[in-house]
């Protein structure tokens, strides 16, 4: 295998759909029932455990409800890794959106490491990255 298939790509597919709507139903069996760190550009950045993804979980929500017409695409996966039940793939991924009644478009990345977990495959850890923001002066 040299990419993810549509079952590793299902958790990381439901993220993106969570930060889209602020649903947080869509978070059910994403991430691991195991030890979890999430890199992210926000304060506290580094979120690890269970309870750091309670708090991770709690800011992203408020900081999605802030954000209008949030959609994601993502570029072809790259760096993929397969080793028995854990892989891993970094994801190119585009954000447009309207904050403070601004239109923006983000590029990043997200690099993911999977676990096979429960039948499927759950985040065990992600980073973002920002490549380049865009969003006109008002």
């Amino acid at each position: 295998m040299t990419a993810p298939d549509a079952a590793m790509m299902a958790a990381p597919e439901a993220l993106a759909r969570f930060l889209e709507t602020a649903d947080t139903r869509r978070l059910d069996g994403v991430f691991s029932t195991g030890d979890v760190t999430i890199l992210e550009n926000f304060p506290p950045h580094v979120f690890t455990g269970q309870g750091g993804l309670a708090r991770w979980r709690e800011l992203m929500t408020q900081h999605v409800r802030a954000i209008a017409d949030l959609r994601h695409a993502f570029g072809p996966p790259q760096d993929f890794g397969l080793t028995d039940d854990v892989v891993h793939f970094t994801l190119p991924t585009h954000w447009i959106g309207v904050r403070d009644g601004r239109p923006f478009r983000e590029l990043g990345g997200w690099t993911f490491v999977q676990v096979r977990e429960d039948g499927g495959w759950r985040i065990r850890s992600y980073g973002w990255a920002v490549i380049s923001f865009e969003q006109p002066a008002p």
